[in-house]
């Protein structure tokens, strides 16, 4: 009876993940300072650049968001990594094709770097 209700709990989390996650695109950038939002104050290097959705005249400054690769954008097959990985909005990406213009080491936690645009999702 207990595996049962694990895998019912396992179910309904994998439901709820999939209701709250909006999905976009990403891409990647390597020049992180200045940066709109902390000038010149390094915040590390797990951090994106948001298109004007999320950038929102500049409240998604200082937001975390979890990206996870969810497929290719061009014909580098199988870019995934099947790993998630948690950014701080740091700048903005003004005309930007994609949603989130991530920093090289985040984009390389959950794809090829290769790839250079991605599907993803987000939340």
């Amino acid at each position: 009876m207990p595996k049962n209700i694990l895998v019912v709990l396992c179910i309904v989390a994998s439901f709820i993940w999939a209701s709250v996650a909006t999905p976009g695109i990403a891409t990647f950038y390597s020049s992180y300072i200045p940066s709109a939002c902390y000038g010149n104050t390094p915040q590390g290097i797990l951090i994106a650049a948001a298109g004007d959705a999320i950038w929102n005249n500049g409240a998604g400054c200082g937001k975390f968001y979890n990206v996870k690769c969810t497929g290719p954008r061009n014909p580098v097959p199988h870019p995934c990594t099947n790993s998630t990985v948690r950014v701080k909005i740091v700048d903005h990406c003004p005309g930007c094709q994609s949603t989130l213009d991530l920093s090289q080491p985040a984009f390389a936690k959950i794809a090829n770097p290769v790839a250079g645009i991605i599907n993803i999702d987000y939340w």
